[in-house]
């Protein structure tokens, strides 16, 4: 945690402090953004106010008096409810409007992590409560030149074993064996962790009419061929088995034969372009010094796909903020699930993954933008046409 620096960016919010709080471990982003261990046995409940200038202040119960104590500031203690409330009042005197983690009607719900009880209390004090969503973002989404240096990595491993995967679909064709959605789920897993890589969960493979749905996934006991003929969907995410690292999430597409229908063609083309559309609308905005919001990104996107006539198969956000985790804290390239008016800011990464999503078949194109302090680059290989698995 630097204090400096926090104080800085609240301060470039015109708010009189940043208020933490937390118990049973409901606020994961607390403890990242504070640095505090995640294996503290929480119980009672737990303040930490840092003020736009000044020494942070900290209310703790006493029976977990402690917890933090390594982080600066003075130190007040509870243990009956009049105590609490007093802590609380004396914990925030002075300040008039302060950030917590919430959001206005829940509209960026993955920072809106304070109960409604909590702000009953403060706004009781005469507090005005103001989202941390920036703050959020400006200290938890943004990565440090290792960790871009491991997204890239990575990427090259990821691109490695997802071209392994075609190749190995092709082979079993080849042979006239069958090979299904499960058994290039597992390879990929082997291969992931081969190449010294972590994943939380199991890759998308799917075929045909099962690519309608986002988050298909297969199974032992749900394993469909792929067939020639089949269009194939991969969706793979990893990063590096080290410490801070973060990730690399894509998605391609396959044909199992010589010539695709035209359908399909089309439907990828439309992808493809409106894909590069939203990372352009990026790069451009960035070479203009363009105040870029999360849904301008997703307009970009969403209004290609709705010309050419296919906007109603499209049924998920552009885009999700990626970090140490696959889906991240920062802007979320989105007017459709949510109107996302988060900044897009410097070093942080997304992913802009349009879909078409029709009874029969569905397709998606993926690629992973990194935005620098004055432009922005798709971190790995982009996928021109539908990949022929012969």
């Amino acid at each position: 945690m630097n204090l400096s620096d926090m104080q800085r960016s609240i301060q470039d919010e015109d708010l009189d402090g940043w208020l933490f709080f937390d118990h049973h471990h409901r606020d994961a982003l607390a403890y990242r953004i504070l640095g505090l261990s995640d294996s503290l046995h929480v119980t009672r409940r737990w303040y930490y106010f840092i003020p736009a200038y000044g020494e942070p202040r900290k209310l703790v119960h006493r029976i977990e008096a402690g917890h933090l104590d390594g982080l600066p500031g003075t130190k007040a203690a509870y243990s009956r409810w009049q105590e609490h409330r007093q802590g609380i009042a004396g914990l925030l005197q002075g300040a008039k409007r302060i950030a917590m983690q919430y959001s206005p009607e829940c509209a960026i719900f993955y920072v809106s992590l304070v109960d409604a009880g909590t702000l009953e209390i403060i706004r009781g004090l005469g507090i005005d409560v103001a989202s941390s969503v920036d703050l959020v973002q400006h200290f938890e989404a943004r990565w440090n030149a290792n960790q871009l240096e491991s997204h890239l990595e990575a990427g090259r491993r990821v691109d490695k074993v997802r071209r392994e995967a075609f190749d190995r679909i092709a082979a079993k064709h080849r042979l006239n064996e069958r090979i299904g959605e499960y058994d290039i789920q597992q390879f990929i897993g082997t291969r992931f962790t081969e190449e010294g890589l972590l994943f939380d969960s199991g890759a998308i493979v799917a075929v045909n009419e099962n690519a309608s749905n986002p988050h298909y996934s297969p199974a032992a006991d749900k394993n469909q061929e792929i067939k020639k003929e089949d269009s194939v969907l991969i969706d793979m995410w990893a990063k590096l088995d080290q410490p801070d690292s973060t990730y690399y999430d894509i998605t391609w597409m396959g044909f199992c034969g010589n010539q695709p229908p035209s359908e399909y063609e089309n439907i990828f083309g439309v992808l493809r372009d409106a894909r590069n559309k939203g990372a352009e609308r990026v790069q451009q905005a960035k070479a203009a010094n363009e105040d870029l919001r999360g849904f301008h990104v997703d307009d970009a996107v969403r209004g290609h796909i709705d010309a050419q006539g296919y906007g109603q198969f499209f049924i998920h956000r552009t885009g999700h903020s990626i970090g140490t985790e696959v889906h991240g804290s920062g802007a979320n390239m989105d007017n459709f699930e949510l109107h996302d008016i988060r900044r897009v800011i410097p070093w942080t990464c997304f992913s802009i993954e349009p879909g078409i999503y029709m009874p029969h078949v569905g397709m998606r194109s993926e690629v992973n933008v990194f935005v620098e302090d004055a432009t922005a680059r798709v971190t790995g290989e982009m996928q021109d046409r539908l990949v022929l698995v012969v």
